[in-house]
């Protein structure tokens, strides 16, 4: 409808100027139609031509440079209303801009009509080659004797490598039985032996290939240029191929540093080893072909021929490795998750990533964009060194007794080359991350040209030099601290078996420490977010003082939680208690589990666990610190001998003594201290024994199993007529062993007092 609109107004407009210059020409007014006069005639026409002007700039049309206005049609001369309004120049013709040239797209199927057409021109060069090798006409070698002792040359620096591989082989054996991670150190040594071996079969060739092309190929000829590009291109082969040698060790399982089984590495090694000699013999062929003047067109269409030849080889690598790649990908995913998502991803991952690689190969060869393919070629060289250096890290540390599995750890806690391995991955994965993202931004897209990259990246780099800082120092803070965190209680479930908690208490710097690390990431934190900030230039000052207003008001508006805040950094700081201590602050009392920053979490014997804010604690009586000494009383007849009592009981703490599991707890030896009470039918003896607080409860109950088997051997009764046996324990025990217990009152000695006779 709108392009309806703008066709009539077009033709509407085209009659007004047309009868414009018709009547400017004449020089005389146009004649009105019949029954109307000539005022309505000019008004109409003007109507006419703002509503066309209006309607055409409504719908975004922009006039072209005005053209010299027509003398407009004159009107009666008792017409002075006519005569006095002026009238508005009638707009000129309106011009749609049309693009010059092809785009794009079609400049693309152009040049690849181009490279299809160039076909013949690149099957005549590559036909021409071996003509251009034969030199019998200037006096040189025949294209045969050339051939022949190019293969002779290659043949012996190959043989050269073999031969000393397979001389040294009793010796790399020797080197690689003492490489396993369990020798630490020294493995690192004979690691480091065995790249030598290796790098002087890689030498032999270098030597080889050298004293070739200076002994028969340094002329200026085709031959020679060609043999020396293809013995220099074989030194390179071998030197590539070394690193997946080191890494993949196929005949050397103990020397090797990725987790691969023995025949996948085999079979990885030989593709890998086929797949760089064609990158290498492709790359000589095309500078072949620059040398001989092969015209742009014809290298363009090599370019995009052997493009398809590389993609469909890594494919058949990457298919026929999977397993490889799996098992090698799946042992770095224990430290590095993301190579564990590639390593059960891989099909999907790295056949995705190398048909992306041929097809920006393809079109930069189209194009003659070549930055495109190099940028992608860049992106494949670095993705494969952050593979390499991942494994080569992870197999030093491995080897350096770290906590890395494969290895033999003295602890469970991560060592100082985790921390720094961890480190230097976040910065090399940074560096790779920059350099990958600059090739493509500047120059692949052209989205900013250098000087444009250098100063959006200025400030981003002081933040992310302040990020990386304030992550090592929080890694080096971490692990200075996780030796305290490490405090290791009885399970739930051993303590529900056992009765008991067998655990001994934290220390102090363990009880304060998840403070500590609390506290001290906020600090690195917040700086390091401030410094990062005020790089990218904002200005923190606001921040800061609105943070310190917020505080304050936090601070008059929670007077309660101020309290408990600052109750808790005293009870911390005068070493009240501890993490795995029993206490017992009158409102509950139990195992302390942990605390934060306003409360404290007491896990009752029974199992219920009571939060209790800092500032309703009150008063604390601990009974896990230091030693504690336990006292029960048993009831025996009354004739029993008690001097036969007190030597046997003194017998049975000596004996415990020597228990291996419970001769460390023990600080006083078991005995009888003497009779407690004298009741109608027995006698009521006291026994004691002093330990540490960690678990008296089972050196109480194997005392007293000792004592219900020894005794009656030795005539040693026990009460009897219905008397009940009672045993009774310091308050400690009885609360976290027994549980239901309720523990006698002391008296002023701070000595329980004697249990009343059944």
């Amino acid at each position: 409808m709108p392009t309806f609109m703008r066709a009539i107004g077009a033709t509407i407009l085209t009659l007004v100027l047309f009868l414009s210059a018709a009547g400017a020409g004449a020089q005389t007014p146009a004649a009105p139609p019949a029954g109307m006069t000539p005022e309505q005639f000019n008004a109409l026409v003007d109507a006419i031509s703002n509503s066309v002007t209006e309607k055409l700039k409504a719908e975004g049309v922009h006039d072209a440079p005005a053209a010299p206005p027509a003398a407009a049609p004159a009107a009666p001369a008792a017409s002075s209303t006519s005569k006095s309004k002026a009238k508005p120049p009638p707009p000129s013709i309106i011009h749609t801009p049309i693009p010059e040239g092809p785009g794009p797209f079609a400049v693309f199927i152009n040049h690849a009509g181009n490279l299809a057409r160039a076909l013949p021109t690149l099957g005549a060069k590559l036909g021409s080659i071996p003509g251009l090798l034969d030199q019998t006409a200037a006096g040189g070698r025949s294209t045969s004797i050339f051939l022949l002792l190019l293969g002779l040359v290659a043949a012996a620096a190959l043989a050269a490598e073999a031969v000393l591989r397979a001389f040294m082989t009793r010796f790399r054996h020797r080197l690689a039985g003492n490489a396993v991670p369990e020798q630490g150190l020294r493995s690192l040594a004979n690691l480091a032996a065995l790249a030598v071996l290796d790098g002087l079969g890689v030498l032999a060739v270098w030597l080889i290939c050298n004293a070739a092309i200076g002994a028969w190929f340094t002329g200026a000829t085709g031959q020679d240029k060609l043999a020396a590009a293809i013995l220099d291109g074989i030194f390179y082969w071998r030197l590539y191929v070394l690193l997946f040698l080191i890494i993949l060790r196929p005949a050397l399982p103990q020397g090797r540093l990725c987790e691969v089984a023995d025949h996948d590495a085999r079979a990885m090694y030989a593709r890998i080893e086929l797949v760089m000699l064609m990158i290498i013999l492709g790359r000589i062929l095309g500078h072949v072909l620059l040398a001989i003047q092969t015209p742009i067109a014809a290298i363009g269409a090599y370019q995009v021929i052997v493009t398809v030849i590389y993609v469909s080889t890594f494919i058949w690598l990457v298919r026929s490795s999977r397993d490889a790649a799996a098992q090698w990908l799946g042992g770095l995913g224990k430290v590095a998750p993301l190579a564990g998502v590639v390593g059960r991803n891989w099909i999907t991952v790295a056949t995705t990533f190398f048909l992306i690689l041929g097809l920006t190969q393809v079109y930069g060869a189209i194009s003659g964009l070549m930055h495109v393919g190099q940028a992608m070629l860049l992106t494949l060289i670095l993705v494969v060194g952050v593979l390499m250096f991942e494994t080569l890290m992870q197999a030093f540390v491995r080897r350096l007794d770290s906590q890395l599995l494969g290895a033999t750890p003295a602890s469970d806690s991560a060592k100082l080359p985790d921390v720094v391995a961890r480190c230097v991955r976040v910065a090399v994965l940074i560096g790779v991350a920059v350099t990958i993202a600059e090739s493509w931004v500047v120059q692949v897209l052209a989205l900013v040209d250098e000087a444009q990259w250098d100063a959006i990246t200025r400030s981003s780099r002081t933040a992310g030099f302040t990020l990386f800082v304030a992550y090592v120092v929080w890694e080096l803070f971490k692990y200075q601290t996780d030796p305290y965190m490490a405090h290791k209680n009885k399970s739930a479930a051993e303590a529900i078996a056992d009765g008991d908690a067998a655990a001994a208490p934290a220390s102090r710097i363990s009880t304060m420490m998840p403070l500590l690390r609390a506290t001290g990431a906020v600090l690195i934190t917040i700086v390091a977010v401030m410094i990062a900030l005020e790089s990218f230039g904002v200005n923190i000052t606001p921040l800061i003082a609105g943070a310190s207003v917020f505080g304050i008001a936090i601070s008059f508006g929670s007077q309660t939680l101020v309290k408990d805040i600052v109750s808790g950094i005293f009870y911390l700081s005068d070493d009240a208690f501890r993490v795995g201590e029993y206490i017992d602050c009158g409102k509950a009392k139990g195992t302390v589990e942990g605390f934060t920053l306003r409360s404290i979490k007491l896990r009752h014997q029974n199992g219920q666990v009571h939060t209790i804010p800092f500032g309703q604690l009150g008063q604390i009586t601990n009974f896990s610190r230091d030693w504690i000494t336990v006292k029960f009383n048993l009831r025996f007849a009354r004739d029993t001998d008690l001097e036969k009592l007190r030597k046997a009981a003194k017998k049975i703490g000596a004996d415990m003594m020597e228990m291996p599991a419970i001769k460390a707890d023990i600080l006083a030896p078991f005995k009888m201290q003497g009779v407690a009470d004298i009741a109608d039918n027995a006698l009521l003896v006291r026994f004691k024994f002093t330990a540490k607080p960690g678990n008296p409860a089972a050196i109480q109950r194997e005392a007293v199993k000792r004592m219900f088997s020894v005794f009656p051997a030795m005539g040693i009764e026990f009460a009897k007529e219905g008397a009940a046996v009672v045993v009774q324990a310091a308050p400690a025990s009885v609360e976290r062993v027994v549980a239901e217990a309720t523990p006698a009152p002391a008296d002023a000695k701070g000595t329980p007092a004697l249990a009343a006779a059944s």
